[in-house]
């Protein structure tokens, strides 16, 4: 299959991507009462919850499961689509996460002065914002594989974990003993840091900036993660036909 992207433009996308999820979700954690969009893992949590003790205001964080199993199998259905006309699926992938976005933002413009989570506004927007990160995690799975994750940190985290003592053992460990990492282990543990850490710094700083942003501007904060996928789907466009097709 034909590379969508070229080393060096996958690891810039890597990075802007990860920025925007992460200045999302700190954005929307601000104006959306505690709302994660990026990931779901709280998600499950907060549903065992609402069955065990019930909680006020959660039926959007239940709904997030659905919302963004939504968006990734739509993104999924739309790479298949693009790929059996001969396409490159980018330019649609990004151009969807662009719209569910713009509709995210578009809705919390309409009625900013929100004061009740399971308000229908609240729930519209969060709806748009879970299913564009859906389609987010989607697009790196599926066209950008390899890639470490730009939206969900924890597997990031503890595989950062295992290459930079692995790296540290190689280092302080004079006698390998068998089953010690490799040389070529130790290389591939520091190829994947290069890749992962700028990746989970950009999503920090996303998140911080994001959070900064909704404090401060409210969620007028969105207009910027909407332009840099936007953006993204721009800089995807000229590549429109796959290598075969041309």
């Amino acid at each position: 299959m034909t590379p969508e992207w070229s080393a060096h433009s996958n690891r810039t996308v890597q990075v802007v991507l990860g920025f925007a999820a992460g200045y999302v979700d700190g954005c929307t954690f601000v104006t959306l009462f505690g709302l994660f969009v990026a990931q779901v893992t709280g998600s499950f949590v907060i549903a065992g919850d609402v069955l065990v003790v019930g909680e006020y205001g959660a039926f959007i964080k239940v709904l997030a499961i659905p919302a963004f199993l939504l968006g990734a199998a739509v993104a999924t259905a739309l790479v298949s689509a693009a790929r059996h006309a001969g396409w490159r699926a980018s330019t649609f992938v990004l151009g969807l996460e662009s719209l569910l976005l713009a509709g995210l933002l578009v809705t919390l413009l309409a009625i900013p002065n929100l004061n009740d989570s399971d308000q229908s506004t609240a729930l519209a927007a969060g709806l748009f914002g879970l299913s564009a990160m859906g389609v987010h995690s989607a697009f790196v799975r599926l066209l950008m594989p390899g890639t470490p994750s730009t939206n969900v940190m924890t597997t990031n985290t503890t595989q950062v974990a295992i290459d930079a003592t692995e790296i540290l053992l190689a280092r302080l460990w004079t006698s390998r003993s068998a089953g010690f990492p490799t040389h070529a282990d130790i290389g591939r543990a520091r190829e994947r840091l290069a890749e992962t850490v700028p990746i989970m710094l950009a999503f920090l700083g996303g998140a911080i900036a994001g959070a900064a942003a909704g404090q401060g501007m409210g969620v007028v904060c969105l207009v910027l993660p909407v332009a840099m996928l936007v953006g993204l789907t721009i800089l995807a466009s000229p590549r429109l036909r796959i290598a075969s097709h041309r």
